[in-house]
C-alpha cells in the first residue's frame, strides 16, 4: 500500500490524549491568570490611585525574566519535567492565595503586592520553560507546530474568557475571589500533570542530543549556564531567529501603541475606530494561528520571510489614507506575524538537544524581556521625531532591508549541486546494467 499522506490540519495535535488533557489545563490556567491580572491593575489603581503604579507592578514582576532566566533553564534541564511543573504551579497557586487572603483581610499594601509579584515572576522563570518543554513531549516532532498553534488559541480564549470573568467574580464574589479562582486554576493544572503521557515518537527528535522524554539526561554534557550560552552562541540559525525577532521586535509589532496614534491622529479617528482596528488584529492572529498550526517543518528562512512581507504590510499600513484601507493591511499584517511566530517557538524548541533545551529558552526569555522593556520606548522616541506615519515606514524599511539582504546573501552563498563527470568503469557498468534490464 502507498505510505499515508502526513496530515496538515491545524488540529492534529489533539489526536494525542495527553495534548487534549494539557490544552484544557492551560485555558482554565489562562482564565485565572487574565481574571487576577485584570484584578490586580483595577487594585493597584484603588490602593494608589496612580497610573505608574500599576505600569511598576508589572514590570517587577517581568524583572526576574531578565536576571535569572538562564538559572530557570538550567534548572529544568537538571529537574525530571513533570515534577518541576507539578511544584511551579502548586508555588504559584500558593502565592495567590496568600495574596487571596491578604486581600479578604484588607492587609494588602503596595509594598505586599510588589513582593508578591516578584515572587511570581522568579517562580515563572522554571515554570514557563517547564510547560513548554513538557507540552512538546505530548507529541511527536512534526505535530509540534500543530501544539504551538493550538496553544496559542487556547490563549486568546483565556484571555477572553479571563477578562469576562473579573468582573463578574469581583462584582459578585468580591476581589479576593478572582485570587482565589486563580489559585484553584494553578492547582487543576499540576492535578493533571502526573496524568500526561509523553507521545513514544517524542524521544525521536531530529534535534541532535540524548532524549528523555520526562527528564533530560544530565551526563549527556555539561549541565551548567555556560554550556547553553556557548550553545546558542555558536548556533547560526538561533543567532539569526533572535536578529530577526529583535528586529521585529522594536521597529514592528507594537501596534497596540503606533496605530492608535495613526488612527486618532492623522486619519482623525476615534476611541471606537481603534477598537475596531484592535478587533481585526484580534482575529489576524486567530487565523495565522491556525495556519501556522498547519506546518510541519518550519524554518528560520521561513520566519525570516514572513518577518520582511510582514514589514512592507507596515510600511504600506503607515502610508494608508484611509481608515478603510488601514483596515484591509491590519487583517495580513496580524496573520503573517501570528504564522511567524508559531515557526520561531518551534525551530527554538526543537533545535537544540534535549539536555539544552531549557537553557536555549532561558536565553531566549532573557533576551525577549530587553525587547520587551526596550522596544516601547525607543519606538515612542522615534513617534516623536517622524510622527505615527514615520514610526511605521522607517520601521518597517529597518525590519524588511536588512531581512531581505541577508536572504538574498543566504541563497547566494547557498552552493548547487554539481554533476561529477563519470568514469569510464562506471558507464561501463551502468550499461551492462542497462543491457541485463
Amino acid at each position: 500500500m502507498p505510505p499515508r499522506k502526513p496530515s496538515r490540519s491545524p488540529w492534529r495535535s489533539l489526536r494525542h490524549r495527553g495534548m487534549r488533557w494539557w490544552s484544557a489545563a492551560n485555558f482554565v490556567s489562562n482564565a485565572g491568570t487574565w481574571m487576577q491580572l485584570t484584578v490586580q491593575n483595577l487594585l493597584v489603581l484603588q490602593i494608589t490611585g496612580s497610573a505608574a503604579a500599576t505600569g511598576l507592578s508589572m514590570s517587577v514582576q517581568a524583572a526576574p525574566a531578565l536576571f535569572m532566566s538562564l538559572l530557570g533553564g538550567a534548572a529544568v534541564d537538571r529537574w525530571p519535567r513533570k515534577l518541576t511543573v507539578a511544584v511551579s504551579q502548586v508555588l504559584l497557586g500558593a502565592v495567590a492565595f496568600v495574596t487571596a487572603l491578604l486581600v479578604a483581610l484588607d492587609r494588602l499594601d503596595m509594598t505586599a503586592l510588589l513582593v508578591l509579584s516578584a515572587v511570581t515572576g522568579i517562580i515563572a522563570t522554571v515554570d514557563a520553560p517547564a510547560c513548554a518543554l513538557l507540552g512538546n513531549d505530548l507529541v511527536p516532532a512534526e505535530d509540534l507546530p500543530s501544539a504551538i498553534g493550538v496553544g496559542a488559541l487556547v490563549h486568546s480564549a483565556g484571555r477572553l474568557a479571563g477578562t469576562g470573568l473579573a468582573g463578574l467574580t469581583v462584582g459578585f464574589l468580591g476581589t479576593a475571589a478572582a485570587y482565589a479562582a486563580n489559585g484553584l486554576s494553578f492547582l487543576f493544572v499540576a492535578s493533571v500533570v502526573p496524568f500526561l503521557r509523553p507521545a513514544r515518537a517524542a524521544a525521536a527528535r531530529t534535534a541532535p542530543g540524548p532524549v528523555t522524554a520526562t527528564r533530560p539526561d544530565a551526563s549527556a554534557g555539561d549541565m551548567t549556564v555556560r554550556e547553553g550560552l556557548r550553545y546558542f552562541a555558536r548556533r547560526p540559525r538561533l543567532v539569526a531567529l533572535a536578529a530577526v525577532t529583535g528586529l521585529s521586535s522594536v521597529f514592528g509589532r507594537n501596534y497596540g501603541l503606533t496605530l492608535a496614534v495613526l488612527v486618532t491622529g492623522p486619519l482623525a479617528g476615534g476611541a471606537g475606530a481603534f477598537g475596531t482596528v484592535s478587533t481585526v488584529l484580534a482575529v489576524g492572529g486567530i487565523l495565522g494561528a491556525v495556519l501556522g498550526a498547519r506546518m510541519r517543518r518550519p524554518s528560520v528562512r521561513l520566519v525570516g520571510t514572513l518577518a520582511a512581507s510582514g514589514a512592507l504590510l507596515q510600511v504600506a499600513a503607515g502610508l494608508s489614507p484611509s481608515l478603510a484601507v488601514l483596515l484591509v493591511l491590519v487583517l495580513p499584517m496580524a496573520v503573517v506575524e501570528s504564522v511567524s511566530d508559531t515557526a520561531g517557538t518551534a525551530v527554538l524548541q526543537t533545535d537544540p538537544p534535549a539536555h539544552l533545551r531549557g537553557r536555549v529558552l532561558g536565553v531566549w526569555s532573557s533576551i525577549g524581556t530587553v525587547w520587551s522593556l526596550g522596544g516601547p520606548p525607543a519606538l515612542g522616541l522615534l513617534m516623536e521625531y517622524a510622527g505615527a506615519r514615520g514610526a511605521l515606514v522607517t520601521g518597517g524599511l529597518l525590519i524588511a532591508a536588512p531581512v531581505a539582504t541577508a536572504l538574498l546573501l543566504r541563497v547566494r552563498r547557498t552552493p548547487s549541486p554539481v554533476a561529477l563527470p563519470a568514469r569510464e568503469g562506471d558507464v561501463a557498468g551502468q550499461a551492462a546494467l542497462d543491457t541485463a534490464a
